[in-house]
């Protein structure tokens, strides 16, 4: 079951900003990683950050030596080490390792790091554990937070619960529960869509 809320706190609003701003930079450094490598770099995310994946390159044998085979999807990732092919005369060993430390140290430098999405869901008050096994969407719009959670963050329980000193789920900053229409509504003229 899915909870919906809003919030027009100050302070909420900004922490979801920030998140937003961190990650229009990241998918920006991104783009810059995907030029230096001649392919668009894939954004990955897990339970908690979003992280560069590869890059989309040919599925040309020759990369092979220093990339991964395409996945599913076309890209591929940089290898540890370069696979030499057995028979390779030391002097090309030599330049095929030169080339790959050149990748990886350009890999390194312009590969943003990872945007830890866990520190904002805990300064707007959320346990990240009920987030991790239930899921949670944030938003800004129009200088309203919006939530989709899928569990309660009810205000008198939580304040019952930290009075006992018992775990809770959190509370958001001024949230007030909303109807999933009202929430939709606003996801849908965020995205450019129709109601």
């Amino acid at each position: 079951m899915q909870h919906y809320y809003k919030s027009k706190d100050a302070t909420v609003l900004a922490i979801i900003q920030e998140y937003f701003q961190a990650r229009a930079q990241f998918q920006q450094q991104l783009l810059e990683l995907g030029k230096v490598f001649g392919g668009a770099a894939a954004s990955m995310r897990d339970l908690d950050s979003h992280y560069a994946g590869g890059i989309k390159l040919s599925d040309d044998g020759a990369l092979d030596v220093h990339w991964r085979r395409p996945d599913d999807h076309g890209f591929r990732s940089l290898r540890h080490n370069a696979r030499i092919q057995k028979g390779t005369s030391k002097e090309d060993r030599a330049q095929i390792r030169a080339q790959h430390e050149s990748l990886h140290a350009q890999w390194d430098k312009h590969c943003p790091p990872r945007l830890d999405i866990t520190p904002y869901w805990d300064r707007l008050g959320v346990n990240t554990g009920n987030l991790w096994l239930s899921g949670g969407v944030k938003f800004e719009h129009q200088g309203t937070a919006y939530f989709m959670l899928g569990f309660d963050i009810n205000q008198a329980r939580y304040e019952k619960a930290l009075a006992e000193d018992k775990p809770t789920s959190g509370w958001i900053i001024g949230a007030t529960e909303i109807l999933p229409s009202e929430y939709e509504t606003a996801r849908l003229a965020k995205v450019g869509g129709s109601a």
